[in-house]
């Protein structure tokens, strides 16, 4: 009898093998819903044509997400292509996606003008944030661009008991607070909490508290809990002043606050700007981010 082939591919040498074509292997690793979506023929054929003109991919970063997932970012030589792969510890695939590596570097060196604090009072957990659209999805929507999307976690999980209720998430009804001293210009409130599994994209921001600071720079605070915003239009606040509470309000899937500062007080009308933090940190996402 032939002995079975237990050849694994491993995280850390996932672009090796990948490079070699070991995509029946690969294949073999990715979860069952994956293959739902791409047959094998189809895992083939995609990933001959990525590997074309490709002499080598190095490990870019790897980042801890929630339930024991790990992304590996691999780019190739030329900084033109890149892989993610989200594996957990028994090197199962849930998650494998190439695209070309899309980068902003203009942007990315226009910082804003006023330091500004995350707007929270305890340890929460980036989930989305940074410049480029594998770490931070917001990447390649200009009036999003460098936002970012934050939960808190507990054990690699963002809720306790039940995941179908949003009160479960350690997240909601957290306190929100101003990022820098400025005058509040605009409110959305009254937008009912999502249920687990719904979203609401009629006002993607859901409720939401945008702040005008010194520069012609406006923060928003979005996906705020119903009718637990505690400013007003026109009121001046103090940094670190209380807002209101996390929500699961607008174009969110599970009770988080997503904060970014931009040159206009519409966010569709704008562009995001990168934050320069007080502290001169650059958190990203994988990054536990505390009070200043």
């Amino acid at each position: 009898m032939a002995e079975r082939n237990t050849f694994i591919v491993s995280p850390e040498d996932f672009g090796y093998n990948f490079l070699n074509k070991e995509f029946t292997i690969i294949y073999a690793q990715t979860t069952e819903e994956f293959k739902k979506l791409v047959s094998l023929e189809q895992f083939i054929e995609f990933g001959e044509s990525f590997n074309s003109g490709v002499e080598s991919y190095t490990l870019e970063m790897s980042t801890s997400l929630t339930n024991n997932i790990t992304q590996y970012l691999w780019l190739d030589s030329k900084r033109e292509k890149i892989i993610s792969v989200a594996s957990d510890s028994s090197n199962t695939i849930h998650g494998l996606y190439l695209a070309p590596f899309v980068t902003y570097p203009e942007s990315d060196r226009q910082y804003t003008k006023n330091s500004y604090i995350m707007p929270i009072k305890e340890e929460w957990f980036i989930f989305w944030g940074g410049t480029n659209q594998f770490i931070n999805y917001h990447y390649v929507h200009e009036d999003q661009r460098y936002a970012y999307d934050l939960i808190m976690l507990k054990d690699g999980q963002s809720y306790n008991g039940s995941m179908d209720k949003k009160e479960n998430y350690y997240a909601f009804n957290k306190e929100i607070i101003a990022p820098a001293d400025g005058k509040v210009v605009k409110i959305i409130d009254g937008m009912k909490d999502n249920e687990i599994g719904e979203t609401d994209t009629s006002q993607p921001e859901g409720n939401c508290v945008v702040i005008e600071h010194q520069n012609n720079e406006y923060s928003m605070l979005a996906h705020l809990k119903e009718n637990s915003i505690v400013v007003k239009e026109g009121e001046s606040v103090k940094r670190g002043q209380l807002i209101g509470q996390c929500g699961n309000s607008g174009n969110s899937t599970e009770p988080h606050l997503h904060f970014q500062v931009m040159n206009s007080p519409h966010y569709a009308n704008g562009q995001s700007i990168r934050i320069r933090f007080e502290n001169g940190l650059e958190p990203i996402q994988g990054d536990f981010i505390r009070p200043v």
